[in-house]
């Protein structure tokens, strides 16, 4: 019970503080725009640049906790992109924005947060490992089965999908915060104490920022239809995804932190990326928000469950 009150709801409370205030018309959409683009376009990139530009990338870069982590998201993006195809009959474009929803976990948003509540900052290198490579790996994955999937029948070159795949990457502010910062690291060069402290007031911000707007658009959703592929969702990305990720742990022999890490990110709701892709592409919107909005409401009481089963 401690772990609920005293590292999840915490957080929670700052989501359902943006839910509030957007649902009593106390901010309106575009306040809530602008906050989430502050988050997601500034001050989180900033966050990752941080981090990696100091992140010890020799003793964090462990190849096992990789394997834990992305095998389950990758295993989970494949059953939902199937299932959604072949059991609930959707269109291929549809498979893959689901598939999706099952393969991006919050891990910024949520992950992050919770995991400094429940184990302190010190903990936090195996998260920004994973995440090193969160966005690069999922978006590389989900935007490369969905411009295969849209070029059938069309004239489009092996090059020029490649070309549309690594542009599309390379435009997520995520990644470019990443990238600089571990080009920054390989420089071995510290960073400057007048732009550290910039960075160190821009990253305070982001995640509460970034929560507070979360809350504000998920109020706009409401969980409409499509329960069955819902419910799927919310299984695959709050159980089947930490499960193997915990399995995986145990047989590579993971050391308890980088377990913590692997499984706690794991363990996360879809983030809002997850609409964002359906929306970029225009298909299965309403399943891809609801499925935002019901995964994040039931994951208070999943990631309880993984905080207890961790050592």
């Amino acid at each position: 019970m401690s772990a609920l009150i005293d590292v999840i709801l915490p957080v929670f409370l700052v989501i359902g503080f943006g839910y509030f205030a957007r649902r009593t018309n106390l901010i309106t959409d575009s306040a809530v725009d602008g906050v989430m683009r502050f988050a997601q376009n500034f001050a989180v990139p900033c966050l990752l640049f941080s981090n990696m530009a100091t992140l010890d990338l020799a003793d964090n870069f462990e190849i096992g906790l990789f394997a834990s982590f992305y095998s389950g998201a990758v295993i989970c993006f494949i059953l939902g992109t199937l299932a959604a195809r072949f059991i609930f009959k959707r269109p291929a474009e549809d498979s893959v924005a689901i598939g999706f929803c099952c393969l991006f976990s919050n891990s910024l948003l949520l992950g992050l947060p919770i995991m400094e509540r429940a184990y302190g900052e010190s903990s936090l290198a195996g998260n920004f490992t994973i995440i090193a490579l969160h966005s690069p790996i999922l978006y590389g994955l989900g935007i490369a089965t969905m411009e295969i999937v849209r070029a059938r029948g069309t004239d489009l070159s092996p090059a020029q999908l490649v070309r549309k795949i690594v542009t599309a990457l390379m435009r997520q502010p995520l990644v470019i915060g990443i990238t600089l910062g571990f080009a920054w690291n390989m420089t071995g060069l510290a960073i400057p104490h007048v732009v550290g402290g910039g960075l160190q007031m821009m990253t305070r911000a982001a995640l509460p920022a970034a929560l507070f707007g979360l809350g504000g658009v998920l109020c706009r959703y409401r969980p409409e239809g499509d329960m069955k592929i819902i419910t799927m969702v919310c299984a695959l990305s709050l159980i089947v995804h930490p499960g193997i990720a915990y399995l995986i742990s145990r047989l590579l022999h993971l050391d308890v932190d980088q377990m913590r890490s692997t499984v706690v990110t794991a363990s996360m709701a879809p983030g809002m990326n997850a609409y964002l892709f359906a929306n970029i592409y225009g298909v299965a919107r309403r399943v891809s928000a609801s499925s935002v909005l019901l995964a994040t409401a039931g994951s208070l009481f999943t990631i309880w469950m993984w905080l207890h089963i961790l050592p």
